[in-house]
């Protein structure tokens, strides 16, 4: 039996913004791209890199920190930190007409408060991940809070989740039942029976 060493070149193209990027996603090959700061999400040609003319400006959002699309209802979420101590919140952007609106203030729940940090869709569920050390989700299209899984008290910081077609989460974070100042990326498996104080199990970990 022959064995055949198969090697992929990996080209890399930067373009500089000359902002600070705080987060990208993609969709129908236009690249929207938020800065740190801006209230104006701008749009690339994900084949030529090339920026569009015209850009979206949301008014009233202050200081972008993450971005993502869902690909179903082609509409965009973005998290927005105003400041440490004003409430975050996550708007609405529709990629076709460009209307926006604040879709979900974290001080609108009184039992669910919550501080948004990075975003994620699979079909039509927004899973957000928040400090203090939980994943938030929400379906995209009536923001119906679908379940929140607490995570273990080891966790420092949550970086990013994922769900999995399986119905489980990958989750970057910091802090480890190994040691508090270990990274990893761990496959993360819910209990969920309804939406309040789930307990989370991590498998796989790995550093």
């Amino acid at each position: 039996m022959s064995v055949h060493n198969t090697h992929a070149a990996v080209q890399s193209v930067s373009y500089v913004v000359g902002w600070s990027v705080s987060g990208v996603t993609c969709l129908d090959n236009i690249m929207y791209v938020v800065c740190a700061g801006s209230s104006t999400i701008r749009l690339y040609d994900t084949q030529t890199y090339s920026e569009f003319d015209v850009v979206i400006d949301v008014n009233g959002m202050k200081d972008p920190q993450d971005i993502t699309v869902c690909r179903d209802s082609r509409q965009l979420f973005v998290v927005d930190w105003v400041d440490d101590w004003s409430p975050k919140c996550i708007w609405r952007v529709s990629v076709d007409d460009h209307l926006y609106v604040k879709w979900l203030p974290s001080d609108e729940s009184t039992t669910h408060r919550f501080r948004p940090y990075s975003l994620s869709v699979t079909s039509r569920r927004l899973l957000v991940t928040s400090d203090p050390r939980s994943l938030h989700q929400y379906n995209t299209t009536d923001r119906q809070l679908l379940r929140v899984v607490e995570l273990p008290q080891f966790v420092r910081w949550l970086y990013h989740a994922v769900e999995t077609t399986r119905g489980t989460f990958v989750v970057g974070h910091w802090g480890t039942a190994q040691s508090e100042w270990q990274l990893a990326v761990s496959n993360l498996f819910a209990v969920v029976v309804n939406i309040f104080a789930q307990q989370a199990y991590f498998v796989n970990v790995s550093c």
